[in-house]
């Protein structure tokens, strides 16, 4: 599992460490990762040409540090100094002297340089980048040279991945001791490009602010039917969606849950016709959900439209999922009152209705949006997006690490709300059947893309590759 601490945490174990070791002990560690993996990218690093861009504070010693080891090397670095009175004094001194020198034209190294190590802001850096940054940070850009961000790519922030002015875009981050929250959620996620991580000995606590689940840890959930299993004791999910308008919805969403686990699905509402004739096993009902049979869990909302079922679902006391128009004026204290889990997976427009503020907010601001959205509904809420995130009342953000940008295609959503709704139903808590249903999804989706466009329903006939890709690579460990 990948984790990510926030900067409090991270500068709080650094101070713990640093009072154990000899002064400069962590600077050093750092800069020997960094330049390591510079060297690395380089290939050659006799010759290289390197620019750093160096602003006050350690962030900018990093950099000089490790240019320090870069021109011992036999690289040419160069060094443009953004406050030069502020400069790291002990990192300038160690990089003049082994050969490195300060640029007295930016520009014109940044136009020949092979590499630019980013070391204008830190952790600490907050609203994008200075005015006067900003042109060095374009021309770095605009090269030809490979970007490298110190730690974190200068001008977003590193507790929540908001980019609030411009930004730096890495082609690569050496990050250090710890992934931070701002290098695994969208905006931020794509400017940090490749991120590496350089272990220098923190001592960091056991629970995180937010964690990436991988494919051992996704294989750990995923449900195993036992020798004695039938359709029933691998529980049944219910799917209430589709409408006069949207039939494909109901087909969409029963193809994610008869994929998600499940022994049975249990479908109601006017798809039935043409949910029967995709998938002839699905127990299909005309009535209203709670005369459908027993279910272990309900899956309500995708092509929905202003049909009934909404209010019969969350008066149920299994776990429900609320998706798409099941999400429109949702009450928060019916949902709280609820005497089982809710699982709510908006898009940031249905988010951004539910918290009442507009749709940028709820992009640029993704993580707060998610826990605000938690707290407020005393449910699991998983938000779709660049970045899929899924916040409940206790523990850490989960950021889905998986997926395309060619999920971003009509009907994908219902395939995971059936998914999602399936894990429900074979036991998973909440917050553990959107985690998996969420990297499913992801990889279902690459495996159905493979770089080119594709469809909702071809994603759902992905998803048994998706797991046994998970299973099987596990199992080989």
């Amino acid at each position: 599992m990948r984790t990510g601490h926030d900067v409090t945490t991270v500068r709080t174990a650094e101070r713990e460490l640093m009072a154990k070791l000899p002064p400069g002990t962590l600077m050093q560690r750092a800069a020997a990762g960094l330049a390591a993996t510079c060297a690395g990218l380089l290939g050659r690093t006799y010759g290289a040409r390197v620019v750093l861009l160096v602003g006050s504070g350690d962030n900018g010693g990093d950099a000089l540090y490790a240019g320090a080891r870069l021109a011992r090397r036999g690289a040419g670095v160069s060094a443009v100094l953004l406050a030069p009175d502020r400069a790291h004094p002990e990192g300038l001194a160690a990089f003049t002297r082994a050969g490195g020198r300060v640029a007295d034209d930016p520009f014109e190294v940044l136009a020949v340089a092979d590499l630019v190590l980013d070391g204008i802001t830190g952790i600490g850096g907050r609203g994008g980048l200075r005015p006067d940054a900003v042109p060095l940070a374009r021309a770095a850009r605009g090269s030809n040279a490979l970007v490298v961000a110190v730690d974190l790519p200068s001008g977003v922030d590193a507790d929540t991945g908001e980019a609030a002015g411009e930004a730096l875009r890495a082609d690569v981050t050496v990050t250090f001791g710890a992934y931070k929250p701002g290098l695994l959620i969208d905006p931020a996620r794509e400017y940090a490009g490749v991120v590496h991580l350089v272990p220098i000995g923190l001592g960091l606590p056991s629970v995180p602010a937010v964690e990436a689940l991988q494919h051992a840890d996704v294989a750990d959930l995923l449900p195993v039917p036992a020798a004695e299993s039938d359709k029933y004791r691998r529980g049944v999910v219910g799917v209430v969606a589709g409408s006069g308008r949207y039939p494909g919805a109901a087909v969409l969403a029963v193809a994610g849950a008869l994929r998600g686990g499940a022994g049975a699905v249990r479908y109601v509402g006017p798809g039935g016709d043409a949910v029967i004739a995709r998938f002839p096993e699905t127990l299909v009902s005309d009535g209203s959900p709670d005369q459908a049979g027993r279910v272990q869990a309900w899956v309500v909302g995708p092509g929905l439209g202003e049909g009934p079922g909404v209010a019969e679902v969350l008066a149920s006391d299994v776990p429900v999922l609320v998706d798409a128009d099941g999400l429109r004026g949702l009450d928060p204290d019916a949902v709280r009152a609820r005497p089982a889990a809710t699982l709510l997976t908006p898009h940031a427009g249905e988010a951004a209705a539910l918290l009442g503020v507009p749709r940028e907010r709820v992009e640029a601001e993704r993580l707060a949006s998610v826990r605000e959205l938690a707290a407020r509904f005393g449910a699991t809420v998983l938000l779709k997006g660049s970045t899929t995130l899924i916040a409940d009342a206790e523990g850490p953000v989960r950021v889905n690490s998986t997926g395309t940008p060619w999920l971003a295609t009509a009907g994908s959503g219902d395939v995971l709300s059936g998914l999602a709704g399936s894990l429900l139903a074979t036991g998973l808590p909440a917050r553990d059947a959107a985690s998996a249903a969420a990297y499913l999804h992801g990889l279902a989706g690459r495996h159905a893309a493979k770089g080119a466009p594709t469809s909702a329903y071809a994603v759902a006939e992905a998803l048994p590759t998706a797991w046994r890709d998970i299973t099987e690579t596990s199992a080989e460990r």
